[in-house]
């Protein structure tokens, strides 16, 4: 396998930056490689115990294997991450399933979370739209940089809860706060100061180093590792190789009668919009200051457009068969289970069980898990707000496009590019 990813990087590293008509971003090597580290070190967080690689690990193929994901207090990987114990246990589930990365560098995404909060726009003078509003650094040169700087302001996954180190209290003040404190941990560890003067143009000094610097190396590193496009259907569309009878009966469903490409389109298979799936909430919730109802209103509560209440972006469907619990909250644990919930939304949603989704056991957060399932008037909502119809698939039928999504699994590329750093500058453990 070593061998194959250093086959895999010369390629990237040496190759076009279109791959079956898909653009990506250029990237650096030298950047891409200070990236990596930064990824897998626990030194951007706030309390410096949880790293970008805890819930994005090669190990779990991007994702962290659960339905909500446990952040910073938690100790483990994937499946097995408990939800911590004593003072350093976690105080509440991250509120949504950590997203796959899989070619995040492509040049098509023009909205990254699950809400779309990191996009394009003109409304705050720097070309980005951003939690940091008119605060954002200058200098980001792509979506994936924004994207990459949330995650270590974020109290539940990286920062820390309040009171308990200077970047969550920075955060407290105002977002943009926190940021030249990650910088200033970074670039005063002398590899990594070395490093950035090595690779970056601008910076003269291991004190010209800024957060600017430190999001564009981890885009540069995310946007070039996961690039996957070597999967047997690239094969079957190149002429190569052939697939199954299974998945040639599961692609003629898929974009045909089953009616999935209408959402799951392109090479990418996703059309990067915005749809209600009516999928069974559970969890504290994605709350808004105003609305303390541990609920999730998705793509609404970035635009206060009713139109847009429930719905979520639609995902790559790139190895997908490696990224279970499925859906934004991870609700699902298989294909079959997400198929079958696609086929017939409302009576998947009435049919749903809590022991279905993969959480890990917090004794004292369980009476909030599965709350507003007890709430019968925003139940109703989520039901009532579906862009999907039902579609007849047969078990036959369901097999068949399980089958067809496994023709979508990458071959070398699913392992990354560089692969997770044994060790890191700041010496702390990585996951």
């Amino acid at each position: 396998m070593k061998f194959q990813s250093i086959l895999l990087a010369l390629t990237l590293a040496a190759g076009p930056a279109h791959a079956q008509g898909v653009e990506f971003h250029p990237f650096d090597e030298a950047k891409a490689e200070i990236g990596r580290l930064l990824f897998y070190d626990a030194i951007l967080s706030g309390n410096q115990n949880i790293s970008c690689g805890t819930c994005h690990h090669h190990k779990t193929f991007t994702g962290d294997g659960l339905s909500l994901g446990i952040g910073e207090g938690g100790q483990g990987l994937g499946p097995e991450r408990t939800a911590g114990a004593g003072a350093d246990a976690i105080r509440k589930r991250v509120p949504r399933n950590a997203p796959a990365l899989w070619n995040l560098g492509a040049v098509e995404f023009e909205r990254l979370f699950h809400d779309g909060r990191v996009g394009f726009s003109d409304a705050y003078g720097n070309g980005y739209d951003s939690p940091a509003e008119e605060w954002l650094p200058e200098g980001l040169p792509n979506l994936l940089s924004v994207q990459a700087l949330f995650p270590m302001t974020a109290q539940f996954e990286m920062a820390g809860n309040v009171g308990e180190n200077e970047v969550t209290g920075a955060v407290g003040d105002r977002i943009d706060l926190a940021w030249p404190i990650i910088a200033k941990r970074v670039r005063t560890i002398p590899e990594y100061g070395d490093a950035f003067v090595a690779a970056f143009d601008d910076v003269e000094a291991p004190e010209d180093v800024d957060i600017t610097h430190i999001a564009i190396a981890l885009a540069d590193f995310i946007g070039s590792e996961w690039r996957s496009l070597d999967a047997p259907y690239d094969a079957w569309l190149a002429g190569t190789s052939d697939l199954t009878a299974a998945q040639h009966r599961g692609r003629d469903l898929f974009f045909g009668r089953a009616n999935c490409a209408s959402c799951h389109s392109g090479a990418l298979f996703t059309d990067h919009e915005f749809h209600a799936l009516a999928l069974p909430p559970f969890g504290p919730g994605r709350t808004r200051r105003f609305d303390p109802v541990p609920r999730d209103v998705g793509r609404m509560a970035e635009t206060d457009d009713l139109e847009d209440a429930y719905r979520f972006r639609t995902p790559s469907l790139r190895n997908v068969t490696l990224t279970a619990p499925y859906g934004h909250n991870g609700a699902y644990p298989t294909l079959e289970g997400i198929i079958r919930h696609h086929a017939d939304p409302l009576a998947a949603l009435a049919a749903w069980q809590p022991e279905m989704a993969e959480l890990p056991e917090a004794p004292w957060l369980e009476p909030i898990d599965f709350v507003i399932q007890s709430d019968s008037r925003e139940m109703a909502r989520v039901a009532a707000r579906l862009d999907i119809a039902p579609v007849m698939l047969s078990d036959a039928d369901i097999a068949d496009l399980v089958a067809f999504l496994g023709a979508l699994e990458g071959g070398v590329s699913k392992h990354g590019r560089l692969g997770r750093p044994d060790a890191v500058p700041s010496g702390l453990p990585v996951d």
